[in-house]
This record gives structure tokens, C-alpha cells and sequence, in this order.
């Protein structure tokens, strides 16, 4: 068996806006430090995504110093930032699918930029360092949270998955589609599907369920454009249950440094029938 090294860490500081790269990230209980710990929402308090909103693409965030910004990457003047720990201390009820929790406004100021960009209205919220959201007790029976993610705090994808897709598509499509929190070589497409519980570094990880997949993977990331692919390729030979797969869910135990080098080092594997 190839042995497994992390290539890439990302967080997505606002849920369904572009991602940023690491060379270290620092993993805290409900996921990695700064991912989706923002969310925009809309008039009911229900979050707002690249699903329907397709030109959220378009917006990259960034971390300078203990400012978050956002700016649009086709027009560098269209951006906005605020202090990492701003809000205006209003607490907002939100939804994220079947989860409920509470969010901070960020600010009028930030709330009423977003709104203009996407012509409807819409505010910014931040999770505070308190609230948590537990995870699908199905999956987790140590009682674990998560951010305003999804379902689960991490998302892990081989290199190799990526690269056996692409060798299936007339247009080969990158990584950010898939939005992983972390990255790995070795092994071949789609051994993340084996994985049970691993270490890296200290922490020890779960892949305790695979990523079903939606119509947020044909949203081409520089353009905004929406198309078939890769879900429609993905669907002739990633198909479970009716549903997508692609990626393992993660739940974690214990918290830390990961950097880009380290090495995955499996303790168990599943049965894949």
C-alpha cells in the first residue's frame, strides 16, 4: 500500500464563497480554525448558496493579519473587509438544511455590500467561538460539532479520485469544485472510500461517511457559468443509494497543527463490499 502524505489544506471562512490554500491550519473541535465560520443568509435566516446563487463563485476570500476580505476575482475593486471578530452582537437565528443555530451580524456596512452584489437581500453572519452545532448523531457518538459546514467539520479527498475523474471528462475540472478541506497522494482513485480511522500527526480521524454530491460541482469556480459535468460522469460510476459520491466525511478527535507534508497514517480500513 502507497504510503499517504497531505498535498493541500483549505477553509472556506464564508460557507459557499471561494476557499483559501494552507500551508497549516490549525484543527479545532468543530473543524479547521476560520472554516465556514460565516454564512450568508437570507430574510428568514436560512443560509444562502453557490446551488442557486452561481456568481458566489466569484467571490475570494482572505486572511490579512486580523482582517477578513473578500473581493470579486474578475474586478479586484469590487471588495470588502471587516475585523475578524466584528459583529454588531445581535444574535440571528439560522438554518443550515435540518440544523439551527445562532448567528452575529458582521455589520449594516457588510450586510447591505453583499446584498447589492447579489441584488437581493441578504446579511453576514459569524459563529461565535461558543455556539456549536452538533453533528448528525448517526455518525457521531462522541457527541461531536460542527461550523456552519454542511454536515461534518472535514472533508477529505485523494489526489488520485480527482485525477481518475479527469481522465473521464472531455474537460478536466480542478479540485475546488469539490471544496476538501484536505488533500492527500498515494493510493489509488477513491481510497478515501477505505479508509476507517487514520492519524495525522496526533489525531486521530474517522471517515465515518461519503460525501454525497449536488449540482454545486458544475459551477465552474473562475467563471460562474454552471453546466452537466462532472456530476454527469461522475453519476455513470459514483452512484450509491441513488446518490453521488465523492470524498469521506471526517469527524475527529483531539486538536492541532496539520501541515502539508504530513503523512496519513491508516489504523484501520473498512470492508468494501
Amino acid at each position: 500500500m502507497n504510503a499517504f502524505y497531505l498535498t493541500d489544506i483549505y477553509v472556506y471562512p464564508i460557507k459557499s464563497l471561494g476557499g483559501i490554500r494552507l500551508e497549516k491550519a490549525f484543527l479545532e473541535e468543530k473543524g479547521l480554525q476560520y472554516d465556514r465560520r460565516w454564512m450568508l443568509i437570507d430574510h428568514e435566516g436560512t443560509f444562502v448558496t453557490q446551488r442557486k446563487h452561481h456568481q458566489l463563485s466569484l467571490l475570494q476570500v482572505q486572511i490579512h493579519g486580523d482582517r477578513l476580505l473578500v473581493n470579486h476575482k474578475g474586478d479586484t475593486q469590487l471588495q470588502i473587509s471587516f475585523n475578524l471578530n466584528e459583529d454588531t452582537g445581535e444574535s440571528i437565528a439560522v438554518t443550515v438544511w435540518d440544523d439551527t443555530a445562532l448567528g452575529l451580524e458582521v455589520s449594516k456596512k457588510v450586510s447591505s455590500w453583499f446584498s447589492d452584489y447579489l441584488d437581493f437581500e441578504v446579511r453576514l453572519v459569524r459563529m461565535s467561538d461558543e455556539e456549536k452545532i452538533l453533528v448528525d448523531p448517526q455518525y457521531a457518538a462522541n457527541g461531536e460539532t460542527k461550523s456552519f459546514s454542511d454536515g461534518y467539520p472535514c472533508l477529505i479527498i485523494g489526489q488520485s479520485s480527482l485525477n481518475g475523474l479527469n481522465e473521464k471528462l472531455d474537460v478536466p475540472v480542478s479540485m475546488n469544485r469539490f471544496r476538501p478541506n484536505l488533500v492527500f497522494s498515494g493510493g489509488v482513485a477513491h481510497v478515501e472510500d477505505s479508509f476507517k480511522n487514520f492519524n495525522i500527526g496526533e489525531i486521530l480521524f474517522s471517515a465515518v461517511k461519503p460525501c454525497a454530491r449536488c449540482v454545486l460541482i458544475t459551477v465552474d469556480q473562475e467563471t460562474g457559468i454552471k453546466g452537466q459535468e462532472p456530476l454527469r460522469t461522475l453519476a455513470t460510476y459514483r452512484t450509491l443509494n441513488k446518490k453521488i459520491m465523492f470524498g469521506q466525511n471526517l469527524l475527529h478527535q483531539g486538536t492541532g497543527i496539520l501541515s502539508v507534508g504530513d503523512e496519513i497514517n491508516i489504523q484501520d480500513w473498512k470492508t468494501i463490499n
